[in-house]
């Protein structure tokens, strides 16, 4: 009868433990309404002077500085988050310029100080579908929404 006891017990305690350590792994940083509002804000700023790019860099060097910089801040708050790893790694990824989002496009239309508008409009689409992706996950932070942003993440 102790025995039973014992397995039971110790039966039940391995169960806990991994409901407990399965939950831990899958948590998900908690809709965050300024997250949310900053994305959008973000993707607004972005698509206004992307479509700008076709013009002298130095026009818009002002509007530009201020775009980095909400964006940095936006960066830096995600970081801090808890359970934030894949908006964080978006943000990233957008804010990179080494990479063809925001932050490359930024970079390359500096360097090159005008763009085409036939690159302009494609770097366009792929920056606001990522813009997309964020929103959405932010929105509702559901499989579906995290899957996409892990794919287009391995891209």
């Amino acid at each position: 009868m102790l025995l039973k006891k014992n397995y039971t017990r110790s039966l039940v305690l391995l169960i806990m433990t991994f409901l407990v350590v399965s939950c831990q792994s899958l948590k998900t940083a908690v809709y965050d309404q300024y997250s949310y509002q900053q994305a959008i804000s973000l993707k607004v700023e972005s698509d206004a002077i992307i479509d700008h790019a076709t013009t002298p860099f130095r026009d818009h060097i002002n509007v530009i500085t201020g775009l980095r910089m909400d964006l940095k801040k936006l960066v830096e708050y995600e970081k801090n988050k808890p359970n934030n790893s894949i908006s964080y790694a978006m943000l990233q990824l957008l804010e990179n310029e080494d990479r063809n989002l925001l932050g490359g496009f930024l970079k390359r239309w500096e360097e090159e100080q005008q763009l085409s508008e036939a690159f302009t409009k494609e770097a366009k689409a792929q920056i606001m579908e990522a813009f997309d992706l964020i929103i959405k996950y932010e929105a509702e932070k559901n499989k579906t929404n995290e899957t996409n942003i892990l794919n287009f993440l391995e891209k």
